[in-house]
C-alpha cells in the first residue's frame, strides 16, 4: 500500500510537470548543465594531470638528471678563449664510482648538427651516448640494433637514426648499411628507432626533449672526432665553449634512496664547481609535487563546476515558487478534501525531485560523452586554425579527458540534494497555506 502511494504521488508529479513542458524542460537543462560541467571538469583536469604525470615518470622515477647549465654571460665576462662550463668526465666517474646507492651512470653529449645523405639534409640533435641510453629514454628500436659495448670501446663509426630522421634522409631507401655525413665524417647506420613523443619542459634545468630528430652514437666517438670545443659565430665573431657532458643520468638501486642520494649528488657537485653550470632535477621529487598539484586542480575545477550546480538549484527554486502561486486554488481544494499539509509538501517535493533526477541522468549522459566530444572538436579545430593548433603545447593539443569514476555519484547525489535543498521551502510555503484563503484565490 506505501509502494502504491509513493507510486501515485510520482506519477503525479510527472503529470504536473509535464502541463508546463517548456519551462520544464528549461529548469532540467539547468540541472544537466551543472551535472555535465563537474563531471567534464574534472575529467579535462583529470586528463592534463594524468599526462604530466606520463612525462615525469617517462623520465624515471628512480632517476636522478644532472644537467649542463651555461652561466649568465656577465658571469663569463673578461675570460680569454672558450669559455668551459657544465659537467665534466671526473664529475661522471666521481659520482659513479663513490656514491653506492647509485647502480648506473649515463654519460650524454648532445650538439646541434646537419646530417646528410645525397642531396637530402636534416637539422637535428646529435648524441653521444652508451647502451643504456635506449632504456634509460624507452626508446624502441623498430630496424636494425642500437648501440652496443664493443661500439663503444672501439669508437665506431656507427649511428642510430631517429624516426624523423631516418624518413627525411631515407624517403625510398632501406638506411641499415649506408652512411650518414656528420661534418666531414662518415657513420654508418646501424639501426633505426620508433617514434616518440618529445618530453616537455619539466624543472628548472631539464629542457624539453624531441626525439624525432635524432642521431645516435657512440659517446667515445663523439669525443675522439668532435671533442668538447663548439665554436659558433654571434655577431660576426666567433665564440667558443668547452662542454664534456651535456647529462649525467644516474640509476639508484632503490626509489627510497632516491630522495637522499640527490641530496648527496648535490652536495658533491657543489664541492667542485665554483659557479652554478649545472642543474639537478629529481623526477620523483616532481612526481609528487605533481601529484598535489593535480588534487589541488580537481578540487579547484570541481568547485567551479559545483557553482552550476547552485545555479540550477536556484532555478528549480524559482520554478516551485511559481508553481505553488499557480496552483493556490489546487492546494486549497486538496486541503478541503482532507489532504494534510505533510501531503501537500510531499507532492510539490516529489516534483522537485522530478526534475533535479531528470536533470542528474541526462547529464551523467552529457558528461560520458566527454571524450568522443573532446576529439571530435578537436577534429573540427585542426581542420579550422591548423597553425594555431601546431602551436599549442602538446599537453592542451594532444588533450584526453580522463572521466574521474567518483565524479559521476559525487555530481548525481549533490544535484538531487541541491534539487531537494532549493526545493523545500517553495514545499513548505505551498503545505503552510491557509485553506480558505487558498480557496478564495483566483
Amino acid at each position: 500500500m506505501n509502494n502504491l502511494f509513493w507510486l501515485r504521488t510520482w506519477s503525479l508529479g510527472v503529470k504536473n510537470l509535464l502541463l508546463h513542458p517548456l519551462r520544464s524542460l528549461l529548469t532540467v537543462v539547468g540541472m544537466f548543465i551543472g551535472v555535465a560541467s563537474v563531471i567534464w571538469l574534472l575529467a579535462i583536469g583529470n586528463g592534463i594531470s594524468a599526462a604530466v604525470q606520463k612525462q615525469i615518470e617517462g623520465l624515471g622515477a628512480e632517476n636522478i638528471i644532472v644537467r649542463s647549465i651555461k652561466p649568465p654571460d656577465e658571469t663569463l665576462a673578461g675570460r680569454d678563449g672558450p669559455v668551459p662550463y657544465g659537467l665534466t668526465r671526473d664529475d661522471f666517474s666521481r659520482l659513479s664510482e663513490t656514491i653506492s646507492t647509485i647502480h648506473r651512470a649515463l654519460p650524454v653529449r648532445e650538439l646541434r648538427r646537419e646530417f646528410r645523405f645525397l642531396d637530402r639534409l636534416v637539422d637535428g640533435r646529435l648524441v653521444g651516448c652508451t647502451p643504456e641510453y635506449a632504456l634509460a629514454t624507452r626508446l624502441t628500436v623498430e630496424r636494425g640494433r642500437f648501440l652496443s659495448d664493443a661500439d663503444v670501446q672501439d669508437h665506431a663509426n656507427v649511428c642510430v637514426l631517429a624516426a624523423g630522421t631516418a624518413e627525411r634522409l631515407f624517403p625510398y631507401e632501406d638506411p641499415l648499411g649506408r652512411s650518414v655525413r656528420v661534418d666531414k665524417d662518415y657513420y654508418v647506420v646501424i639501426g633505426v628507432t620508433k617514434a616518440r613523443a618529445p618530453s616537455a619542459g619539466i624543472g628548472g634545468s631539464l629542457d624539453s626533449q624531441d626525439y624525432s630528430n635524432d642521431v645516435y652514437i657512440p659517446i667515445s666517438t663523439l669525443w675522439l672526432r668532435i671533442g668538447d670545443l663548439v665554436v659558433t659565430m654571434r655577431s660576426a665573431s666567433f665564440q667558443g665553449e668547452i662542454v664534456q657532458l651535456s647529462q649525467i643520468t644516474l640509476q639508484v638501486d632503490q626509489v627510497a634512496h632516491v630522495l637522499s642520494t640527490s641530496e648527496i649528488v648535490k652536495n658533491t657537485l657543489a664541492d667542485f664547481h665554483k659557479t652554478t653550470d649545472y642543474g639537478v632535477t629529481v623526477p620523483l621529487e616532481l612526481l609528487e609535487q605533481a601529484k598535489t598539484t593535480r588534487l589541488m586542480f580537481i578540487l579547484f575545477l570541481g568547485l567551479i563546476a559545483a557553482i552550476s550546480l547552485l545555479v540550477g538549484g536556484i532555478g528549480i527554486m524559482n520554478i516551485m515558487l511559481a508553481t505553488v502561486t499557480e496552483r493556490t486554488r489546487e492546494i486549497g481544494i486538496r486541503r478541503a478534501l482532507g489532504a494534510k499539509r505533510s501531503d501537500i509538501a510531499r507532492q510539490f517535493l516529489m516534483e522537485t525531485v522530478v526534475l533535479s533526477v531528470a536533470g542528474g541522468v541526462t547529464g551523467i549522459l552529457g558528461g560520458l560523452a566527454c571524450r568522443p566530444a573532446t576529439r571530435l572538436l578537436r577534429r573540427g579545430l585542426v581542420e579550422l586554425f591548423p597553425s594555431a593548433m601546431r602551436n599549442l603545447p602538446d599537453v592542451v593539443r594532444d588533450l584526453e579527458p580522463s572521466v574521474v569514476n567518483w565524479s559521476i555519484p559525487l555530481a548525481f547525489g549533490i544535484a538531487v540534494s541541491v534539487g531537494v535543498l532549493f526545493g523545500l521551502y517553495p514545499a513548505r510555503r505551498a503545505a503552510a497555506m491557509d485553506p480558505i484563503e487558498a480557496l478564495r484565490h483566483e
